[in-house]
């Protein structure tokens, strides 16, 4: 999966759009957007590949790398408010 720049609305959270691991070279940045909650957001294209696993019913794998601290809270969705975009 490709990351993609978010496309989602915040009303009145104050969201920025972040890129995290920009200038890097040990890491891919990750085009993202943040509220003042410390909210992070952001969206993945499924290559052509995945979309036929996906429909053939196999499973999303999320990992989260904790580092010895604890879990913090996840979500996962397919939008509905938003149609298939072009990257």
């Amino acid at each position: 999966m490709k990351p993609i720049v978010p496309v989602v609305a915040m009303a009145g959270q104050n969201p920025r759009a972040v890129t995290f691991g920009a200038g890097r070279d040990d890491v891919d940045p990750l085009p993202a957007i943040v509220n003042a909650e410390g909210l992070v957001v952001t969206e993945w294209q499924p290559d052509a590949e995945e979309l036929e696993r996906l429909a053939a019913g196999v499973p999303i794998r999320l990992w989260i790398f904790t580092y010895g601290h604890p879990l913090q809270p996840v979500a996962l969705e397919v939008p509905a408010d938003i149609s298939v975009r072009s990257t």
